[in-house]
């Protein structure tokens, strides 16, 4: 039975489900899920990322990494973890940037956070020959603690489950997901939910709320204020509180309705940033101002890399001006995906000095 077809079935027998309930499923069913069966990424699945764009990207945050570390005061012994790392990109191109201090390298305890099967075996297949071996957990919880944990999580946040709430005359309702009369999946709405009161709005604004997400923030923030470390988050997303529908499926690098095809597409709703770094600094751990991806990587130096490169390899100047552009282009990649930074306070990681 397909999961279309149990999430009917579930829904059928005991009543509509919240969009982030949809969501789970969609994305971590066992026997469907997409992530947990047909994660595809790069130019032949279904979606790209800023580490397989370009080298680059991977590189400039090894480089914050070992910065960060070198602010922290060089801690003998600290865990490196990233959350979602997809293929493995990342995390390749991270270490051999990192390569430049061999005592970062010396003191670092790799972790990698997957909770997906499938992109754990990719992962182990691209950092096989890797300076570092690294461990593997499905979980934050996993990793070790006691000591300082400098962090990665690059378009994780975008995953995490999200409730939708729409502004009606009456109030606001839960947007939940049932059955239409045709006995397809439909979105409608439940009555006026109890719980914290939502700012006022115009009706039909909806307002997403991700306890997944906070819960995330205050993690790193509890692990960040009690053992010292940095947490870098990059992600598609808001700095600042507002309304909006971003719930979106994603197949083939193409937009599709969040219901035609669960489990078969990448679905994701915005990074809700100030209530992510709000749980953090509830926890007690400091987060600066939210950058743009542009802004973050011009203060790591990317211009300056990216002339490297061309100079390296004349031959591909030109392609390496495109993946630049597509990095921190104002109509790519470069505004819409923001980076924000959970730390221990006093010692402000590299790029957000300024913010």
């Amino acid at each position: 039975m397909s999961l279309e077809a149990r999430l009917k079935a579930e829904i059928a027998s005991g009543g509509p489900l919240t969009v982030a309930q949809y969501m789970t499923a969609c994305l971590h069913d066992p026997q469907d899920g997409y992530y947990a069966t047909r994660p595809r990424l790069g130019e032949g699945g279904d979606f790209i990322t800023g580490p397989l764009v370009s080298q680059m990207f991977g590189e400039l945050i090894g480089l914050w990494c070992v910065e960060a570390w070198r602010r922290l005061g060089r801690p003998g012994r600290f865990v490196w973890a990233e959350l979602g790392p997809g293929d493995g990109t990342l995390m390749s191109d991270a270490l051999r940037a990192a390569r430049l201090e061999p005592a970062f390298l010396e003191a670092a305890d790799l972790w990698l956070v997957e909770p997906s099967a499938p992109l754990a075996e990719a992962q182990r297949a691209r950092l096989r020959d890797a300076p570092l071996a690294p461990a593997w957990t499905a979980g934050l919880e996993g990793l070790p603690d006691g000591v300082p944990l400098i962090c990665i999580a690059n378009e994780v946040l975008d995953c995490l489950p999200a409730r939708q709430f729409v502004r009606t005359r009456a109030g606001w309702a839960e947007r939940m997901v049932g059955l239409g009369e045709d006995g397809a999946l439909a979105f409608g709405l439940s009555p006026r939910p109890a719980g914290p009161a939502f700012p006022d709005a115009p009706e039909g604004a909806v307002l997403e709320v991700s306890p997944a997400q906070e819960a995330l923030g205050s993690a790193l923030g509890r692990r960040i204020a009690v053992f010292g470390g940095a947490a870098l988050l990059i992600d598609y997303g808001r700095a600042e509180p507002g309304f909006g529908d971003t719930l979106q499926a994603v197949r083939g690098h193409a937009k599709q309705g969040p219901l035609e095809t669960p489990g078969e597409a990448d679905l994701t709703v915005h990074a809700d940033f100030p209530a992510v770094l709000a749980a953090a600094r509830r926890e007690g751990a400091a987060c600066p101002p939210v950058l743009t991806q542009r802004e973050f990587l011009l203060r790591l130096g990317v211009e300056a890399r990216a002339a490297a490169l061309a100079r390296a390899r004349p031959d591909r100047a030109e392609v390496t001006g495109r993946q630049l552009q597509r990095l921190i282009g104002p109509g790519q990649m470069g505004e819409l995906f923001k980076a924000a930074c959970i730390h221990s306070p006093g010692a402000r990681p590299p790029a957000f000095e300024e913010a």
